[in-house]
């Protein structure tokens, strides 16, 4: 009981230090970039209203968008990585083993390829984020189906669909990318590398709506994800609808990447890395695991997009490679631990 209880008091801890820090970490990203301003300067900017001021402009119109849009996605990808780990009872799983990035990318690379980067879709996006979207969804879909038969849904079979698929859709992808112009492999390279560059406001709007949906969706499973960790045959025997669990975590995971994979590309490492760091840190209770998580990912996303700003300015870096080097010391530090954790299927 003692280690129960300092695990909670070490939870609410954390809940609280990063509830400070992501706003300090907004700010800095508002003050950052090509034309450097000091915290206060950009505090005092994003306050002034439309006054006219080269700062004002800068704050509010380029940076505001980008700073928030990173916050959210990076949020969506913590969790949706924290309620992957616990439906696999696996702590080295992501988004990606269901499908949705792989998916996502072979529909916008389809689109690049026939042009639909020239295009505008709805509300401000491109046909490529639109096809990356469809692409994931339909990725997650057929991984859902080959892992479905009359007695339910196998996790381990939805696993090794995941691969499969993921196998497919990248030779598929590549074969694409073998056939099309320089410009275009051009495109679809900086593309998968993942960015903030396109950020405006009809945007943060489209995955504000999703991305909350998807904060406020996961959190309900807690309970269930908990239990799932004993075991589907236990949890069942405590009353959880172990098939509609699936069902329903699958689904939000899917539309919450999809659309983060949409509107800024793949973004590497944050929705494995945030939520296994964070389980370290105060263990595998959900109620604490997801928003923790969520705060986590955005934080990390929004501090990768200010270093991409910053380190070559005013030549922006993609922000994928950002949080894969940030990811893979972390991911290579956990392989090495991994003796640590039953490695459950």
């Amino acid at each position: 009981m003692t280690s129960i209880t300092q695990r909670r008091h070490r939870a609410r801890q954390l809940l609280v230090a990063l509830a400070a820090l992501l706003p300090l970490a907004v700010l800095t990203g508002l003050a950052s970039g090509a034309v450097s301003l000091g915290p206060l300067q950009a505090l005092r900017a994003l306050l002034a209203g439309d006054d006219g001021s080269q700062a004002a402009m800068i704050v509010q119109q380029l940076r505001l968008p980008r700073v928030l849009l990173a916050a959210v996605m990076g949020a969506t990808l913590a969790m949706s990585g924290a309620a992957m780990q616990g439906l696999f009872r696996n702590p080295l799983a992501d988004p990606s083993l269901i499908g949705v990035t792989a998916g996502a990318s072979l529909g916008a690379s389809l689109l690049i390829v026939l042009g639909g980067g020239l295009l505008q879709g709805l509300v401000g996006l491109t046909l490529v984020s639109l096809g990356a979207f469809v692409g994931g969804v339909l990725a997650v879909l057929l991984v859902y189906r080959l892992a479905s038969s009359e007695n339910g849904t196998s996790v381990a079979t939805m696993l090794l669909a995941g691969i499969a698929i993921t196998a497919l859709a990248g030779a598929v992808g590549s074969l694409l990318e073998f056939f099309t112009d320089n410009e275009r492999l051009r495109q679809i390279s900086l593309w998968k590398m993942g960015g903030l560059d396109g950020a405006n406001l009809p945007r943060l709007a489209l995955a504000s709506l999703v991305g909350g949906s998807v904060l406020l969706a996961l959190p309900r499973y807690a309970l269930a994800l908990n239990t799932l960790l004993l075991g589907e045959s236990e949890a069942r025997h405590l009353g959880i609808d172990v098939n509609h669990t699936k069902l329903a975590l699958i689904g939000w995971v899917a539309v919450g990447v999809g659309t983060s994979v949409a509107l800024v590309g793949t973004i590497a490492f944050v929705g494995l890395v945030v939520p296994h760091v964070v389980r370290l840190w105060i263990g595998p209770d959900h109620r604490y695991l997801l928003p923790a998580s969520a705060l986590a990912g955005a934080t990390l996303l929004v501090v990768a997009d200010t270093l991409s700003r910053v380190i070559l300015a005013p030549t922006e870096l993609p922000v994928g490679i950002i949080t894969a080097l940030i990811g893979v010391p972390f991911f290579i530090s956990l392989l090495r631990q991994r003796h640590h954790y039953g490695m459950q299927t």
